[in-house]
């Protein structure tokens, strides 16, 4: 049986990743904390994985209860900032550009969060897809591919690239707790998943035997025409303004409409 099997948001755009037992769909129709706080530098240009790979030595946490954000440096340096206190945010600031060497702000959005694509929602990805990839590296762990791809949403019991089957020309939808997801876009990789998400380390060919593999497992159900090319993994779905304000939750079933 198709169902949620982990929910996950990034509540620093950029840095690292929480699980959660239920997600509230925002107005916006992105799930709530994910990419709430994003830096920013004096140019307006955000700082995350893209531009550096120094994200990758960063170890973050965050109590979403609290809106609490640890952070450790790997020299050990650990601090704690409550993001609801101006005073902290500041402080939070003052830490991270000294860090990155540039100078930051730290903005919030409550309503959308700073999703790359401002007119969508969540992102959805498969464990069976998770796994097959894992399997075309040797030094590649499922939670290590999870890291890397960023998913909001994964979904258990279907098979492999599950996923691709919502875009194209009538391509069905999905329910999770009378909730809809429709189909968008495949999701288009950038530099991110070729990395160690603990050492920020290349893995070397990642992006040419990605793309290898990708082509010859492509599958039979998804509409080839909606996929621009084959470095590229998971969904970006978008969900009905009618549906936001809902609750999903790790356990949901997961099922297919029209």
């Amino acid at each position: 049986m198709a169902r949620i099997d982990r929910l996950r948001v990034y509540p620093v755009k950029g840095l690292d990743g929480i699980d959660l037992d239920t997600a509230r769909v925002l107005p916006g129709g992105t799930l709530e904390h994910d990419r709430e706080f994003a830096l920013f530098d004096a140019d307006g240009d955000v700082l995350n994985g893209k531009r550096t790979n120094r994200v990758h030595d960063l170890e973050t946490d965050f109590d979403p209860d609290r809106t609490a954000m640890a952070v450790q440096a790997p020299d050990g340096d650990r601090r704690e900032f409550d993001l609801d206190s101006d005073a902290d945010r500041e402080r939070a600031e003052v830490w991270f550009s000294d860090f990155f060497d540039v100078e930051l702000t730290l903005k919030r959005d409550e309503s959308l969060g700073f999703v790359d694509r401002r007119e969508m929602g969540p992102s959805v990805v498969s464990t069976a897809t998770l796994e097959a990839v894992a399997s075309w590296f040797e030094e590649l762990t499922v939670d290590s591919v999870r890291r890397r791809l960023r998913a909001n949403v994964e979904v258990s019991g279907v098979p492999a690239f599950w996923e691709d089957r919502f875009v194209g020309e009538r391509a069905p939808v999905f329910e999770v707790n009378d909730v809809r997801f429709e189909g968008v876009t495949p999701c288009g990789r950038c530099v991110v998943p070729e990395r160690d998400p603990d050492t920020g380390e290349p893995t070397p060919q990642f992006r040419e035997r990605f793309v290898q593999k990708r082509e010859e497992t492509f599958p039979e159900w998804a509409d080839a025409e909606a996929f621009e090319h084959f470095y590229t993994v998971m969904l970006i779905a978008s969900i009905p303004e009618e549906d936001r304000g809902s609750e999903i939750a790790v356990g949901n079933q997961v099922e297919i409409a029209e």
